[in-house]
């Protein structure tokens, strides 16, 4: 298999890599806080970027890196005297750097991520020992021109036990001019001897504004930018995810669906859960699953906080606040979603028809929504 055919676990499909990314939107407060630690002189070695899934939090790392691996290695100005204090984590375009980070050739950067099963050409399903193991010979050889290392691990969620504790050696005696950075979507998730090592960046969701500029920058033109910010939960990565499959069009005929409840429309019913069967829904079945669990969580938080400030679909938080319009309502729909995403596991565990599991959701909400919602 060639260089370029192979997968990339970090890369999401229709948006440039991490590494190739211009501008990060929406993360200020987190690059604000490495350079203040960098301009302090309080560089950790170990850094745990944290946030949900797609908001920018690799090409934080990449960033990071960047400006790392191009600064001065003597410290002195260009006539001897101190450097300025750097403002920003940018840095030239024309660099010569910047082109070996973003072909992924730099010789004093490294990346763990989930290796290649050589035998399938698949990824395999977590973070093994090897890729971390391989950084003591990439310590060694990358030392030899005297300038500063950087790995990005990503994710470091992903790590399996053994290459949790083989990084956790080098966050314990890291070596000189090294830093490390571990990205992670659910930080409570790793070995706390690993977290206390760590200074936390933690990157925050995307709004609107900067959600459609960080499209643009990847070539997605959006009619809806709100909408997308609202579903995606500000992430960039889901929100690319529902532009290729058609994700706000779906979320719009799910709200018509339910907009009638306590009786739902069967026939819009009958028509999207149909679209999820034959060849080419591969990626159709998976999305209105989340779109249906995505639709239970905010009838859940609607009842809790209020009618939601932004809206995935046209009549959202109108069908929202009548379905869900107190405490115990909200309850009534958490527990539905908790006990929906249990029949769905184990009805894709067992290969149940697509249309037949969907249909069987939307008869669940049926019922719930006779029990909860004002005669």
């Amino acid at each position: 298999m060639s260089a370029e055919d192979r997968p990339e676990p970090d890369r999401i499909d229709g948006a440039p890599h991490p590494r190739e990314t211009e501008r990060l939107f929406g993360q200020d407060r987190a690059e604000a806080a490495f350079l203040e630690a960098y301009n302090a002189g309080r560089l950790h070695s170990g850094w745990l970027i944290t946030g949900p899934m797609g908001i920018g939090k690799a090409t934080l790392a990449y960033k990071i890196a960047t400006f790392l691996l191009t600064e001065q290695a003597d410290g002195a100005g260009l006539f001897g005297d101190a450097p300025p204090v750097p403002t920003s984590l940018s840095v030239a375009s024309d660099h010569p750097d910047l082109a070996l980070i973003r072909a992924g050739s730099h010789p004093r950067l490294a990346v763990v991520r989930r290796p290649l099963n050589e035998d399938t050409g698949k990824l395999r399903p977590e973070i093994t020992a090897d890729p971390v193991r391989k950084l003591k010979s990439f310590f060694h050889m990358s030392a030899a021109d005297g300038g500063r290392r950087v790995v990005i691990v990503d994710a470091a969620d992903e790590m399996n036990v053994t290459a949790a504790n083989s990084i956790l050696k080098e966050l314990e005696e890291p070596p000189a001019r090294t830093t490390i950075l571990l990205l992670s979507h659910q930080p409570s998730g790793l070995l706390p001897t690993i977290r206390s090592r760590c200074r936390e960046l933690r990157c925050a969701p995307l709004g609107s504004d900067d959600m459609a500029a960080a499209l643009a920058q990847a070539g997605v033109n959006v009619d809806h930018p709100e909408a997308l910010a609202t579903l995606s939960a500000g992430s960039v990565g889901e929100a690319v995810r529902l532009v290729n499959h058609d994700g706000l069009a779906m979320y719009a005929d799910i709200v018509r669906i339910f907009s009638s409840l306590p009786t739902a429309d069967r026939g819009l019913a009958i028509k999207l859960a149909e679209s999820c069967t034959g060849k080419g829904a591969e990626a159709r079945f998976p999305m209105v699953l989340d779109l249906l669990d995505l639709f239970l969580a905010r009838l859940s938080r609607t009842g809790l906080l209020g009618e939601p400030q932004s809206q995935g679909a046209s009549g959202e938080a109108r069908l929202l606040t009548r379905l869900s319009p107190h405490a115990q309502a909200a309850r009534g729909w958490a527990d539905l979603q908790q006990a929906l995403s249990v029949r769905v596991r184990h009805g894709r565990a067992v290969n149940l028809d697509p249309a037949a599991l969907i249909l069987d959701m939307v008869f669940k909400i049926e019922e719930t929504a006779r029990s909860v919602v004002p005669a």
